[in-house]
């Protein structure tokens, strides 16, 4: 399951590497890509405004082996003056034979108050709820600063970091309440007026053990509102419950996304 995995994902990731080396800027393609990533925007807006996205990827394999992936994510992010408030859940569903392999919940929301064009404050709420995490669910809640390190027209970069903390049920019915730091980077690059390649790192340190998630993708533009996103998702944490099934869970995905 491994191999065949990391066959698709490199089979496909080379296609679309080629690709972007093939196609050029058209009238009829879209002139920019949104690079807003709701929970890492760093995107400057000057006026009061609305983006939303909706990303959606389905796999079926049949035949000696039967599977089915689904991934489903919703995004809002709202502007008003200084503040950005925005809304994010996905759903992520996997089967093989017959046997649910994989299936997590994920519900967030910030809030982001500019100080001025490279300086803002930020406030985090995250649920997650994974069924093979070992964990009944996680909420995670932070603030702190973000200062953006770059900001040019093909490229961004910024830094966040504060305490935060972290309420872990488990599947045994055990409660605890950890206090975390927290720390993110976020980076944009715009490789074409039609591709963008986004990755972010977050990281919740605690007492008991370190939660570190990376998210890499490549963005392409269909049309206006239709984009290919091709995108690989690392979760690892050094100290996982005794009856989490594996440390580090990976996702690729490659998935449609529609944007307003």
């Amino acid at each position: 399951m491994i191999t065949r995995v990391t066959r698709f994902y490199l089979t496909t990731l080379s296609f679309m590497t080629l690709s972007l080396m093939l196609a050029a800027p058209s009238a009829s393609a879209r002139d920019d890509i949104d690079f807003s990533d709701t929970f890492q925007s760093i995107d400057h807006h000057d006026q009061d405004g609305f983006d939303g996205s909706a990303e959606l990827g389905y796999t079926r394999l049949t035949g000696n082996s039967e599977s089915e992936t689904l991934l489903a994510k919703l995004t809002g992010t709202w502007y008003r003056d200084a503040w950005t408030y925005s809304l994010h859940g996905e759903t992520t569903s996997a089967s093989e034979d017959g046997e649910q392999s994989a299936e997590e919940y994920i519900l967030s929301g910030r809030s982001r108050y500019n100080l001025d064009i490279d300086n803002y404050l930020f406030g985090l709420l995250r649920w997650d709820k994974d069924r093979f995490s070992g964990y009944d669910s996680q909420t995670t809640l932070a603030g702190g600063y973000g200062r953006q390190l770059l900001d040019t027209d093909t490229q961004s970069l910024t830094l966040e970091a504060g305490p935060g903390v972290r309420h872990d049920i488990y599947n045994n019915g055990d409660v605890e309440n950890l206090p975390l730091a927290y720390g993110a980077v976020d980076y944009k690059w715009k490789v074409s007026d039609t591709a963008a390649f986004l990755q972010d790192f977050t990281a919740e340190g605690t007492r008991e053990n370190v939660i570190g998630r990376s998210s890499t993708a490549l963005q392409v533009a269909i049309n206006d509102t239709l984009s290919l996103k091709v995108s690989y998702d690392i979760e690892h944490n050094t100290n996982p419950p005794e009856d989490a099934e594996e440390q580090t869970d990976t996702k690729t995905a490659v998935s449609l996304v529609y944007g307003v």
